[in-house]
């Protein structure tokens, strides 16, 4: 028997369609900004091989930045 499609949460309450900037909480000198540059300096063209060689008609992937 193939299971039902589900559906993602539907909240008919939420306020806002996207969480808040984490820059309006984070402190100008909180490590998270040392780790964005960080990965700015790496080559990451052995990841985005594989990945920009998949069928494009699938579902979208993520930067592997983020």
């Amino acid at each position: 028997m193939q299971k039902p499609k589900s559906f993602r949460p539907w909240q008919p309450e939420q306020t806002t369609l996207l969480p808040p900037s984490p820059s309006d909480w984070l402190s100008d000198d909180h490590q998270v900004y040392f780790l964005l540059d960080l990965v700015n300096e790496f080559d990451l063209s052995q990841i985005l091989i594989p990945a920009q060689a998949k069928d494009p008609r699938g579902e979208k992937g993520f930067d592997p930045r983020m």
